[in-house]
C-alpha cells in the first residue's frame, strides 16, 4: 500500500505530478530511490530542474464563454518565443483559460493566498467543527484537512483539471514542462462574469436611500 506521505516525498524530490509519483511507487513496490530512477527514465523528474529557470516569454490568452457572459484573460510564461508559438503550449494556455472560466479560482497558488484570508477561513472551519459537536482534540486536525480542501477550491494550480479530474492543474503543468522541455509558469489571470457584484451594489444603494429617507422624516 502506497501512502500519501510517500507520494508527497517523491513529488517534492522530483517535481513530477502526483499521479506519476503514485504510479512510480506502485511500479517499484514503494522503493523511493527506484521510483526516482523510474521517473527519470520517463523524463518526468526533469521538470524539477527546469522549475527554477526564468520564464519571460509566453502568451496572454482570452476565453469567452456562454455567449459573452464569462470572460477570462490569463498570462502563462515559458522560456522561449519558439515554445510560445507551438501548438502544445497554445493548447495548454487555452485549457488553463477554460479552467479559470469553469472553476472560478481566486488565486494562482496557495502561496498567493493572504495569511489573513487563511486565518479567517480557519476560524470559520473551527467554529463549524465545534458546532458539529466534534471533540476539541480532533478539531484542529479537521481544520487542517478542510483548509486543504479550501486551497483546492480557490487555487488554480490545486484544482482538479476539468478535462481529467484525476490530476490537478499543477500536475498538468508539470507534465507539460517535462514534455516541452522548458519551465512554464502561470503568472496571473482575471475572470469577469456578467453582472457580478451588481446585485450587492443595488442592495447597498437601496439601503442607503432608505436610511436617508428615514433620517429626513
Amino acid at each position: 500500500m502506497i501512502s500519501a506521505s510517500q507520494v508527497k516525498e517523491l513529488r517534492e524530490r522530483t517535481g513530477a505530478g502526483m499521479m506519476d509519483c503514485k504510479k512510480a511507487l506502485t511500479e517499484t513496490n514503494g522503493d523511493m530511490e527506484k521510483a526516482i530512477e523510474y521517473l527519470r527514465e520517463k523524463g518526468l523528474a526533469a521538470a524539477a530542474k527546469k522549475a527554477g529557470r526564468i520564464a519571460t516569454e509566453g502568451l496572454v490568452e482570452s476565453y469567452i464563454h456562454g455567449g459573452g457572459r464569462i470572460g477570462v484573460l490569463i498570462e502563462v510564461n515559458c522560456e522561449t518565443d519558439f515554445v510560445a508559438k507551438t501548438d502544445e503550449f497554445k493548447e495548454l494556455v487555452k485549457d488553463l483559460a477554460m479552467q479559470v472560466a469553469a472553476a472560478s479560482p481566486q488565486y494562482v497558488s496557495r502561496e498567493e493566498v493572504p495569511q489573513e484570508v487563511i486565518e479567517k477561513e480557519k476560524t470559520i472551519l473551527r467554529a463549524q467543527a465545534l458546532n458539529e459537536g466534534k471533540p476539541e482534540k480532533i478539531v484542529e486536525k479537521m481544520v487542517e484537512g478542510r483548509i486543504e480542501k479550501f486551497f483546492k477550491e480557490v487555487c488554480l494550480l490545486e484544482q482538479p483539471f476539468i478535462k481529467d479530474p484525476d490530476k490537478s492543474v499543477n500536475d498538468l503543468v508539470t507534465e507539460k514542462i517535462a514534455k516541452i522541455g522548458e519551465n512554464i509558469k502561470v503568472r496571473r489571470f482575471v475572470r469577469f462574469e456578467l453582472g457580478e457584484g451588481l446585485e450587492k451594489k443595488v442592495n447597498d444603494l437601496a439601503a442607503e436611500v432608505e436610511s436617508i429617507t428615514s433620517a429626513s422624516k
